[in-house]
């Protein structure tokens, strides 16, 4: 493991391990599906209606499992945190724009075997087929030929209340025109909502 890699992994375990006892008793946390984790490089894919839902995925999955997550650029100018969070792996998206940068961050996460999550529906929403999936995870999925994650984490959460986030079955894409694209991201959307039914 060289250095820089090594670096992320101390300040991911530092901060996975500060915030878990306060995060845990806001929100109790129950899992399933922590099998279908493969080994190596893999897309997460979740629904997102909470600022908590990074925070849930990555209890959901262990501190095991490193996972870098794909933020809206605006969260990491923020003062304290943002630095914080590129420590632990967290990189930059613009999501107004096709970011060339966040793909290829994507890219070299993958190549060295690392899990990336990110949320297809681009922005937090409340309810089911609110907005139409972004493409940018199969896009990155059949390229880098990895397998994708889908995960589902209950829209409505309470102060409190328990949370059950189910990790589905890892499984691959290949897709090559826009309209591959296009139906492979509505087919995520539904193998996400699936794993809460």
């Amino acid at each position: 493991m060289d250095e820089a890699k090594a670096r992320i992994k101390r300040a991911y375990s530092a901060v996975y391990s500060a915030i878990k006892p306060l995060a845990s008793f806001l929100y109790p946390l129950r899992y399933t599906g922590r099998e279908n984790i493969p080994q190596g490089p893999a897309i997460v894919c979740a629904n997102h209606s909470n600022y908590i839902d990074p925070i849930l995925v990555a209890f959901s999955f262990g501190r095991e499992n490193l996972i870098h997550f794909m933020a809206k650029k605006e969260l990491l100018s923020i003062p304290i945190l943002g630095p914080i969070l590129k420590k632990c792996g967290v990189f930059p998206v613009d999501r107004k724009n096709s970011d060339i940068d966040a793909v290829r961050t994507a890219m070299k996460c993958l190549k060295t075997g690392e899990k990336i999550l990110i949320f297809p529906e681009g922005t937090r929403k409340n309810t089911d087929n609110a907005v139409e999936a972004k493409t940018g995870a199969i896009r990155i999925a059949s390229r880098m030929g990895v397998p994708i994650i889908p995960v589902h984490i209950p829209r409505r959460k309470k102060i409190f209340s328990r949370v059950r986030v189910n990790i589905g079955r890892p499984y691959y894409v290949e897709a090559t025109t826009h309209d591959d694209y296009l139906r492979m991201a509505d087919e995520l959307m539904e193998r996400i909502k699936q794993c809460g039914d």
